[in-house]
């Protein structure tokens, strides 16, 4: 989705930003995500978010920690933009987020918004920045193949034309975001140093949920 923002590296996004911690939610640079807002804290961050930079920081909560007051946070997410936005009627926001580079966090801000914020820095993933950067070096074929026999084992509908038509980077961070991969599988894909790495591990990971499916394990990753 186009952006009317353009960002040409880590010197053009802030250094500061609002943090959503969601499990099992991955953004990737240009990757698109839908979200439903409706907690309070979270539509005071989007109130603030459209009056300043539009940046969120989306980030998962360590799953160890989801049961506390304050859940601890890993230290890389993907900063995106609001791109869309709508009020619902009932005091929900629909917004979609473009998004933007990964960051890491530098220091958690202790601050008086209900949500949470952090100084943060892009220099790590300069890439990020670029688009379809390192797409030669991805395994097509191997993601294309293992994305066969997931589907056919979990007995998903796909659009095979739009994959098939669909850039390497595209379509790994698109099934990466996808994926109903646990939390600890999805920050793997989200701090793979590149689209090769990434791709990599999302084959592994498909093809270690399939033999866990053989073996009679139902639960998924974690």
């Amino acid at each position: 989705m186009p952006m009317n923002a353009v960002y040409r590296g880590p010197a053009d996004c802030p250094a500061t930003i609002p943090l959503f911690p969601l499990p099992g939610a991955l953004l990737l640079p240009r990757g698109q995500m839908p979200l439903n807002i409706f907690e309070k804290r979270y539509v005071s961050m989007i109130d603030d978010a459209l009056r300043t930079e539009r940046l969120i920081g989306m980030i998962q909560p360590e799953p160890e920690t989801t049961r506390s007051a304050v859940p601890g946070i890993y230290k890389v997410g993907c900063a995106g933009r609001i791109t869309q936005f709508a009020e619902s009627g009932d005091g929900r926001y629909l917004i979609s987020l473009t998004g933007v580079a990964r960051f890491r966090i530098e220091e958690e801000l202790s601050v008086l918004t209900p949500y949470r914020q952090a100084r943060i820095s892009f220099t790590a993933y300069p890439l990020d920045f670029e688009p379809r950067a390192g797409e030669d070096d991805v395994d097509r074929a191997g993601v294309i193949a293992v994305l066969r026999d997931f589907v056919a084992m979990n007995r998903i509908d796909v659009d095979w034309s739009g994959i098939d038509q669909a850039p390497n980077e595209a379509l790994v961070n698109a099934l990466s975001m996808m994926a109903p991969f646990g939390v600890r599988e999805k920050q793997a894909l989200l701090e793979a140093p590149d689209l090769k790495t990434r791709a990599d591990t999302l084959i592994a990971i498909a093809q270690i949920e399939m033999a866990r499916r053989d073996d009679g394990a139902d639960a998924p990753l974690q």
